[in-house]
Parts: structure tokens; C-alpha cells; sequence
């Protein structure tokens, strides 16, 4: 069977890549730019500024890619591009020049769902086998989703409030700490210990996720702690934080596993980032005797290899995508084909 090769482009949210990956799996060569430095002194990702800087960049990474190979988009198989979820302006700059690309050279295009990317990053370390169960932790996923086979998803938990990561950088916020959050936490409970009382969510045997509540008792923590005029251990709040944080994730991820009886596990998502969690799901793992699966941590953060890698399957299937497709900030799409 003929190699195949795919052009994959992410520009979701405040990274600007590109990539080619050979049969799902192999990381040719991959171009990212990241917009970290310039979000950092607005505390946050800008949209306006986010879609401007991908439309200056995205030509200097394509041309930065192809330096890395002595490959060419003649060469390229398929163009594959996020279309959802993400920033809107961003997701429509790294569309319209998939579309670009697509026209001009006369290739097939393939569009691909934020959230797929990153469980196919998984495909990059270790082929995928079916059936498997994957946790989905990032700044909009909690989720627990078994798999079956390729594009086969089926949601057996999600969050009922907010996403893990986005209460990770909401913690961050309120302790402080600098730009992007979640790593600071992370950081910062690595030197610190579990001193603070926070409440565990408790949902029976449910394998849905809520995280409000913890964030919620974070938030009046420090509001309280600040009336009082107590200084604050950052060190020990974020351990204390993360460690209720992490117990549910695995809790629930114990269920499932007992429930679905899957010997594979993935995690997927920019959390996956997370070592605490990783050591977490690695004793898990050991626990069941199922095999674990977690990106390298290049391959955790946006990045279009992943993109490429999860467009493998489609091209497979000749899921090719017509020139007037749209992009999405939300996950309406990508829910309606879950369920």
C-alpha cells in the first residue's frame, strides 16, 4: 500500500501550526509558533490578536515545515484542517488557507475536529487498538469516551459545569499566578503539600465530572483568607487543589474501566500535560493490568500533527471535505456525531 501523506493545520486558538504525517502515525516534520509571550501581558489569549498573528505567521510556518523536509505540498496527499471547536477568527485564518492550498494543488481536503486531534495524538506514540476508553481533560473537556473502532465515539461521562482545565486556570487567576495558568499550578503544588480542606465532588457511580464546586471553594477560600487579612500558602493551595482535582478524574476513570471491562486507556487533551495526573493513571493502569497511553508532551499542547494524524482515518474512508465548509467555535458538531 502506497504511503500516505497529510498536511495537517492548527491554528484553534493562539498556536500557529503546520505538519505532514506519513500513514496516521509518523511525525515527519512539524512548524509551531507560539503566540504564549505576547497573550501573557493581557493575562489571557486575545482573540483580535490571536487571528492577525496567524494571519501574518501562517505563510513563515508552511515555509519553515518544508525547510525541514525535502518534502513538497506537490508530494502531500491531503490538506487536513481544525474546523471546531476554537476561536473563531483563528480557526478561519488556518481554514481559509487549507482551502488555499486545497484549490491550488489540486488536493483532497479533510477537516478535523479539535478534540479527535488530540485522542488521535495518541496513534503518533502507539498504534490505537479498539476497543479503548479515553479521558479527554483540557481547557473545554472532561470527558470519558469509549471507543470501538476509528471515529466510533460514545460518551459515557462529560462535565456537568465547568471543563478541568479551565478551573485549573481559574485557581491560577485567583492565586495570582502568571499566564498560562494551568502549568503554574502545577508548578507551584510541586513544592507545596495538601494543608487545605476542599470538598470532593460526589456523584455516586455516575461517570460524569462536575468541578464547580471545588472551584467555587477555592475562590471563597481566598476571599475569606483575604477579609481575615491570613496570607496565603500558593504552594500548598494549588497541591491541595490538585490533588481533588486529579482523585475525581481517576475516581471516575476507575468506574468506567470496571464498568466497560477495556484493557487500553488513553488520555487526551492539554491536561494530559499534567504529571501529577499521569502518575495518577499510571498506577491506575497498573492496578487493572490495562495498557496506558499518553502523548509525548510535545504532542499534548496544540499542535497540527495530531490534526494530520486524525485526518488519516477520513482519507482512509474518502471523507473529504467541499471548499465552502465553515468553521465553529463550539462543539455542537462534534457532540452531535458522539451521540
Amino acid at each position: 500500500m502506497k504511503d500516505v501523506y497529510i498536511l495537517g493545520i492548527e491554528t484553534s486558538c493562539d498556536e500557529t501550526s503546520i505538519s505532514i504525517v506519513k500513514n496516521g502515525e509518523t511525525d515527519i516534520a512539524t512548524s509551531i509558533l507560539t503566540q504564549i509571550n505576547t497573550h501573557a501581558s493581557f493575562g489571557g489569549v486575545v482573540p483580535e490578536i490571536a487571528s492577525r498573528l496567524h494571519s501574518e505567521n501562517i505563510t513563515l510556518v508552511l515555509e519553515d515545515l518544508l525547510n525541514k523536509t525535502d518534502l513538497t505540498i506537490n508530494d502531500i496527499d491531503a490538506i487536513a484542517v481544525t474546523y471546531a471547536p476554537g476561536l473563531l477568527g483563528s480557526l478561519l485564518v488556518g481554514l481559509e488557507f487549507a482551502k488555499t492550498l486545497s484549490l491550488v494543488y489540486k488536493k483532497p481536503l479533510i477537516k478535523v475536529h479539535h478534540i479527535a486531534g488530540h485522542i488521535y495524538a495518541n496513534n503518533l506514540e502507539k498504534k490505537l487498538d479498539f476497543p479503548l476508553l479515553a479521558l479527554i481533560v483540557s481547557g473545554g473537556h472532561s470527558e470519558l469516551v469509549l471507543m470501538k473502532k476509528d471515529y466510533d465515539f460514545e460518551v459515557l461521562g462529560k462535565t456537568l459545569d465547568d471543563a478541568v482545565g479551565e478551573v485549573y486556570d481559574k485557581v491560577a487567576k485567583v492565586l495570582d499566578l502568571p499566564y498560562p495558568g494551568g502549568p503554574n499550578i502545577e508548578k507551584y503544588a510541586l513544592k507545596g503539600k495538601n494543608t487545605y480542606s476542599l470538598p470532593k465532588s460526589v456523584l455516586n457511580d455516575e461517570l460524569n465530572f462536575s468541578f464547580s464546586g471545588l472551584k467555587s471553594a477555592v475562590i471563597n477560600l481566598v476571599h475569606n483568607e483575604k477579609q481575615k487579612k491570613k496570607e496565603i500558602n500558593k504552594y500548598n493551595l494549588a497541591a491541595s487543589f490538585q490533588e481533588v482535582a486529579i482523585e475525581q478524574l481517576v475516581r471516575k476513570t476507575k468506574i468506567a474501566i470496571m464498568k466497560t471491562n477495556v484493557k487500553r486507556l488513553i488520555i487526551a487533551g492539554g491536561v494530559s500535560a499534567n504529571q501529577y495526573l499521569r502518575k495518577e493513571m499510571e498506577k491506575l493502569a497498573k492496578e487493572y493490568n490495562i495498557k496506558l497511553s499518553v502523548p509525548s508532551m510535545k504532542y499534548c499542547t496544540d499542535n497540527a500533527t495530531m490534526i494530520a494524524a486524525a485526518a488519516y482515518p477520513l482519507y482512509l474512508k474518502k471523507e473529504f471535505s467541499e471548499l465552502n465548509i465553515n468553521a465553529k467555535s463550539t462543539d455542537k458538531l462534534f457532540e452531535e456525531k458522539i451521540n
